[in-house]
């Protein structure tokens, strides 16, 4: 069965940078597009970025253009999200997921705080 396993987050300061990864299994990894979502407490899942299956065309939303960086290894079965210059507002639980078969990993806790 597809498992979406996320790691990397967190506590950082602002200003910090931290870089997630998630581990994919039970599916074609380089087949897939996949995306980054977060939810910050209290609020519904927001999109943060995707990638297509081979890596060239990505796409972030407006809050994080700029100090994020989506990326995958197609032979590790790993996506990544590089993020730099984190803010208060970026605390939140992230997860990645696989938008073509619903599925999404259980996430990775990021909390920026000074």
């Amino acid at each position: 069965q597809v498992q979406l396993v996320e790691s990397g987050g967190g506590l950082v300061q602002p200003g910090g940078s931290l870089r997630l990864s998630c581990a994919a299994s039970g599916f074609t990894f380089r087949t897939r597009n996949m995306n980054w979502v977060r939810q910050a407490p209290g609020k519904g899942p927001e999109w943060v970025s995707g990638i297509n299956a081979g890596g060239g065309i990505t796409r972030y939303v407006d809050s994080v253009k700029g100090r994020f960086t989506i990326s995958r290894d197609n032979a590790k079965n790993t996506l990544y999200l590089q993020m730099n210059s984190l803010k208060p507002e970026d605390t939140a639980l992230y997860y990645c997921e696989v938008p073509s078969m619903g599925s999404r990993g259980r996430g990775t806790q990021v909390t920026v705080s000074s």
